[in-house]
């Protein structure tokens, strides 16, 4: 829909933005032979890496499938194997899909810009540059070539050379970016195209679909909040004595030590019974103790 598109569109402007930036603070090709291409591969493979699997994490639906769980008394068949198997990979399509735009835009402006590449594959470079002498070795002319990148270490009967070594890479780096934004928007596209071909749902259908999706989340989502906060309430209502936001407060109740040690410390999910837990400490205890102890009386007047 249009959010998941602005979405994207955000996605795509902040990484063009930050790749800048870190291109800017952090990039310093070493020009020395071995170490240009693992320092230009490392910049443009790692951030592209880190974002997709940050891509990975931030989207719900990777948790939703990670902690989905079958119910028991669900009837395995074949038909529902396959159906599962189906929707698990649709899923997965939408997943990728989604966190891949921020590594593709990275890879494509890195590309387009050219700079990580020419310091990557500058010694690689199979061109006789002018003024060598011809009796230069295969490493004294790749060690040479690792300089490139670096204007101040070329000497000046090989700046032509360097030059020439230069627009060629840039060439082909921006070749590779154009080619790389090809390829994405014709997937995209064809993706689109296969997937409306496929559905059971007619167009307006399938718009229709897509919002009762997103407003049945939006009011489960606030539901979930006011529910765990009503929730949460009675327990520190039994703890305290009192509502928090309550106008008139007649007693509050003074909680004991062993109290207050039984609700600090760390927990995580305690299994009470087959289809319930406790969320918390304080959960725990709400749950398991009696809200007897010393309560001690608020006066009205001052």
């Amino acid at each position: 829909g249009k959010e998941v598109i602005i979405a994207n569109a955000v996605i795509a402007i902040l990484t063009i933005g930050g790749q800048q930036l870190f291109s800017f603070f952090t990039f310093s090709c070493p020009c020395h032979v071995g170490q240009n291409l693992i320092y230009g591969l490392a910049f443009l493979g790692v951030p592209a890496l880190i974002l997709l699997i940050v891509g990975y994490a931030l989207n719900n639906q990777t948790w939703r499938l990670v902690m989905g769980k079958r119910p028991h008394f669900e009837r395995v068949t074949s038909s529902n194997r396959l159906l599962k198997c189906k929707l698990v990979c649709f899923v997965l399509c939408s997943i990728t899909g989604r966190a891949l735009v921020a590594p593709v835009t990275w890879l494509a402006v890195t590309l387009i810009n050219g700079s990580y590449y020419i310091c990557a594959v500058s010694e690689y470079v199979p061109v006789y540059y002018y003024g060598a002498a011809p009796n230069v070795t295969a490493s004294e002319h790749r060690r040479i070539l690792a300089t490139f990148p670096c204007s101040q270490l070329v000497p000046p009967e090989l700046t032509r050379a360097r030059d020439e070594v230069i627009l060629l890479l840039r060439y082909q780096s921006q070749v590779a970016g154009w080619l790389l934004i090809a390829v994405v928007v014709v997937t995209v596209f064809l993706s689109y195209c296969l997937a409306g071909c496929f559905s059971p749902l007619s167009f307006l259908h399938f718009r229709y679909w897509s919002s009762y999706v997103h407003n049945e989340q939006e009011l489960f989502d606030e539901a979930t909040e006011q529910h765990s906060r009503l929730y949460a309430m009675q327990h520190v209502r039994k703890f305290f004595g009192f509502v928090p936001g309550s106008e008139n407060v007649k007693e509050i109740r003074i909680p004991s030590l062993r109290e207050w040690q039984a609700i600090s410390g760390l927990a995580f999910l305690k299994r009470v019974d087959e289809e319930h837990y406790d969320y918390s400490l304080l959960h725990d205890w709400a749950l398991k103790e009696r809200a007897s102890g010393k309560y001690l009386r608020i006066d009205e007047d001052p």
